[in-house]
């Protein structure tokens, strides 16, 4: 692929609009150790409501990454299908990158006025 063919791939855009909302990535990298439930998700993230949690299940759900598993009543799980599982390298990659290269983007944004 060119490098102009990201420009114009319907798929490569879909790729990193998944990955540019922030909760996409993390909900699924909070699944990465297998299925959770609700609140036990909201408390292993912290910071994310339960609305936000819910519309980002569901997005992910809708989008084939994520599972929704009901068992005994109000039993209900999440987990990562295996389509979600293929997401986990690129996260971990791009979480490295930011780990590396999170004080130069927090430099050049203080030059430019802050976040």
């Amino acid at each position: 692929m060119t490098s102009d063919g990201y420009l114009a791939d319907c798929r490569a855009r879909l790729a990193f609009d998944l990955l540019a909302n922030t909760w996409n990535s993390v909900v699924l990298w909070a699944l990465r150790g297998g299925p959770s439930r609700h609140g036990e998700l909201q408390e292993r993230i912290g910071g994310i409501s339960s609305k936000v949690l819910t519309e980002t299940l569901r997005r992910l759900e809708f989008n084939g990454l994520v599972e929704r598993r009901t068992g005994t009543a109000p039993r209900v799980a999440y987990e990562l299908t295996p389509l979600g599982r293929t997401l986990l390298g690129p996260i971990d990659a791009f979480g490295a990158w930011a780990f590396e290269h999170g004080d130069e983007v927090m430099a050049a944004q203080e030059r430019h006025g802050g976040c």
